[in-house]
């Protein structure tokens, strides 16, 4: 018998049924994130056609090599991720705390990166608030850079769940207060909700960062 089926919650009959009811309610979850996140990449994408050049002009002052460098990260860390699915599998706990612990430490790489680029711009005058003076005359590329605030802000609130999730999921089994393989589902929720992140910022980076970038 499949070790990942010892665990059943009361309200399910079979562990088949509780395993489609979860993949289901995970999807749906991730849709409703889709669809704010395509609500915003639609209001980007007008916003761009519709003001070319100071987008061109905000854009030209981001700092694309730190958040290329942060998409290594993240990517990274929706590996481990999938290292942590396997090795739950395979009841293999402590590979499974190192696999979190790498990927947490990942996400809190990202976010100390993202806060390093945000000090950076608003020093640089760059980000809405700063006392400093903004290099962008035209107030259609500042309005460009509290959309991108906005954006990126939104999403590092999604690695920082992401993060909390993982470190929370590794203390509960350092406890053994989740028992693998048969708890591995919620491990493998937990990376399905990484791996959106990730596609989120993989999309994010190149719309926010590269697309009208003088050459």
């Amino acid at each position: 018998m499949d070790a990942r089926k010892g665990y059943l919650a009361e309200h399910f009959s079979t562990a088949a049924q509780q395993r489609e009811a979860t993949y289901l309610g995970m999807w749906l979850f991730l849709a409703t994130e889709v669809m704010m996140f395509g609500a915003l990449f639609l209001v980007i994408g007008y916003y761009r056609l519709q003001y070319p050049e100071p987008v061109a002009e905000a854009v030209r002052h981001l700092h694309f090599v730190l958040a290329g460098f942060n998409s290594v990260l993240l990517l990274t860390g929706s590996l481990c991720m999938s290292l942590v699915v396997r090795a739950a599998r395979q009841r293999e706990d402590r590979h499974v705390q190192i696999w979190l612990a790498v990927a947490a430490l990942l996400g809190l790489g990202f976010l100390a990166v993202k806060g390093f680029e945000y000090a950076w711009e608003y020093r640089e005058g760059l980000l809405p608030g700063s006392p400093n003076p903004s290099p962008l005359e035209d107030p259609a590329s500042r309005l460009y850079m509290v959309i991108y605030l906005y954006s990126t802000a939104l999403h590092a609130l999604h690695v920082a769940i992401a993060v909390v999730l993982a470190l929370g999921m590794a203390v509960r089994i350092r406890l053994g207060h989740m028992k693998l393989p048969e708890r591995a589902l919620t491990l493998e929720m937990a990376g399905l909700y990484w791996h959106l992140v990730d596609v989120i910022w993989i999309l994010l980076y190149p719309t926010l960062y590269l697309l009208g970038r003088p050459a």
